[in-house]
């Protein structure tokens, strides 16, 4: 069929493409789902509502006298509320079809319209810089919100409805109290006009969409941006801080390390010479160098300011899935799909001993904060600790039901955290190897396990997410969301006040971690 004007609804598991809802013709300048998701409404000279099963017209509303650049349907989706270049809001009863009331006092056009989660009101914005709260049962207008110093393009509530957000071709968005329409907060950073904000499901985070073709995250909070690195071209396996919290190191299935200038947001420098995908990085502890493990068997060492490959380490009879220092920069430990596992001394690059005993490949490598031992995680379901002088096998832990993914010990040393495809990560007792608890809420495989520099909280990644829990009693405390693909690595920054984490959507998102 010829292509034309129309809306194409897609499937976003798979983005298959499913039958057009309206003619060649139709030219449909904003959108709107309704709460139960049957029914999307369309807005050009007039709004039409069309049956997203069948892909029928259901009805058409006619009153605006130019196009219908805003919709927004109540909760309970009885009423619609569009906002129209004739400078009006409109409030449709779409049970009887019947216009309920026109709301009048911008004095150009109406860009945006959102109703609080209540629905007790109505919040529009204007090509004329301001915002209008109305009353959502009479209509009333009940406060003009003045500040934005050019057309506001879109407005947002938060869930709990106690704070409105605005996007502005003056480049800022901007949060107000819901309540009593104060201004709290100005955000500062896109370069071009802001066309769309929208709140995370947890009120925390601001989301904003510019043309200067960028997405930013803020705290919603304190209004700190919150950052997503982008770069790789394909999923980022890996990221590390550097000891101290000024870049962060990725590794990608580009078969690059990528290392970024934590402040900024800007990419430091690529570091390419692996021939397959990069898996693991690690900063040196005095952060002059960089190493690596790769699928191309080996795992390799550079010069973290310039870029400059040092030495590479060959042995490993298959891919390298983790790399790790030693605590005094000596030494490091390598993870493989040939179960084994390798010490180095890192100046040398000399092989200095092989860790036997896994019956399936080595997954992760974690030195103890002392340097006496060695933690790794395998496909075999197991943590062991070794004696890392001797290479000599202390214990085995057994518990979890799939494949140990990540292992990370404690700032003290006491305890180990081990995360696995059986969905859970498990706290131990690293000196006995007892279980002390079960983190069990996750929803999917779990990649990857970090503790906080003070001991107190764990990080994990799983699905599309990253969660956060108290480390002393197992407790959820919060998730962070936004990747579009698996979580594969959390790393937190050396004074604890963000998590990185590293996505297959070929994204680095850094989170701020509120105290």
């Amino acid at each position: 069929m010829a292509s034309g004007i129309g809306i194409w609804l897609y499937d976003v598991e798979n983005f298959e493409q499913t039958p057009r809802l309206v003619g060649e013709n139709t030219y449909a300048l904003s959108v709107a789902w309704s709460p139960d998701g049957r029914n999307l409404a369309l807005g050009s000279w007039n709004i039409s509502a069309w049956d997203t099963t069948t892909t029928q017209l259901l009805w058409t509303l006619e009153g605006h006298a130019s196009w219908v650049s805003s919709m927004a349907w109540l909760p309970d989706g009885r009423y619609l509320a569009s906002g129209s270049w004739d400078r009006t809001v409109r409030v449709w009863d779409t049970w009887t079809r019947q216009l309920v009331w026109t709301l009048e006092g911008h004095t150009t056009a109406v860009l945006s319209a959102a109703w609080s989660p209540d629905g007790r009101y109505l919040a529009s914005g204007s090509d004329d810089s301001t915002i209008r709260i109305w009353e959502g049962e009479t209509g009333k207008l009940l406060r003009t919100l003045e500040g934005h110093g050019s057309d506001v393009n879109s407005v947002a509530w938060s869930l709990d409805g106690r704070y409105l957000a605005s996007g502005s071709s003056d480049n800022t968005v901007r949060v107000w109290d819901g309540e009593t329409g104060q201004l709290l907060q100005t955000l500062e950073g896109h370069t071009d006009s802001v066309s769309s904000v929208a709140w995370s499901l947890d009120g925390r985070y601001l989301a904003s969409g510019s043309s200067d073709g960028t997405i930013r995250v803020w705290g919603a909070v304190n209004g700190q941006l919150l950052q997503t690195l982008e770069g790789h071209t394909s999923r980022v396996s890996s990221v590390a801080w550097s000891p101290d919290g000024r870049h962060l190191a990725s590794g990608s299935s580009d078969n690059t390390i990528r290392v970024w200038d934590t402040a900024s947001g800007t990419l430091a420098g690529t570091l390419e010479g692996h021939i397959d995908l990069a898996h693991s990085v690690a900063w040196s502890p005095d952060g002059r160098y960089l190493a690596s493990s790769s699928d191309d068997n080996s795992v390799r060492i550079w010069d973290s300011v310039s870029g400059q490959l040092l030495r590479a380490f060959e042995g490993h009879e298959s891919s390298v899935d983790s790399v790790a220092w030693s605590p005094d920069g000596r030494y490091l430990a390598s993870g493989s799909w040939d179960d084994t596992v390798r010490v180095w001394e890192a100046e040398t690059g000399q092989h200095l001993r092989t860790l036997t005993g896994h019956a399936d490949p080595v997954l992760s490598v974690a030195w103890s904060p002392d340097g006496r031992y060695l933690a790794t995680g395998s496909w075999d379901n197991a943590v062991r600790v070794w004696d890392a002088e001797t290479g000599r096998r202390l214990r085995t832990i057994e518990g979890h039901a799939d494949e140990v993914n990540s292992v990370a010990w404690s700032p003290d040393g006491r305890y180990l955290a081990s995360a696995s495809a059986d969905n859970t990560v498990r706290v131990w007792d690293a000196r006995t190897g007892r279980r002390l608890r079960v983190l069990r809420e996750h929803t999917g495989i779990v990649r990857s396990v970090a503790w906080s520099p003070d001991g107190r909280f764990l990080a994990s990644g799983a699905s599309f997410m990253v969660w956060v829990w108290d480390a002393e009693t197992g407790q959820l405390l919060r998730t962070l969301e936004g990747h579009t693909r698996v979580v594969n690595s959390v790393a937190w920054s050396p004074d604890g006040r963000f998590i990185a984490s590293g996505s297959g959507d070929g994204t680095i998102r850094i989170w701020g971690v509120p105290k």
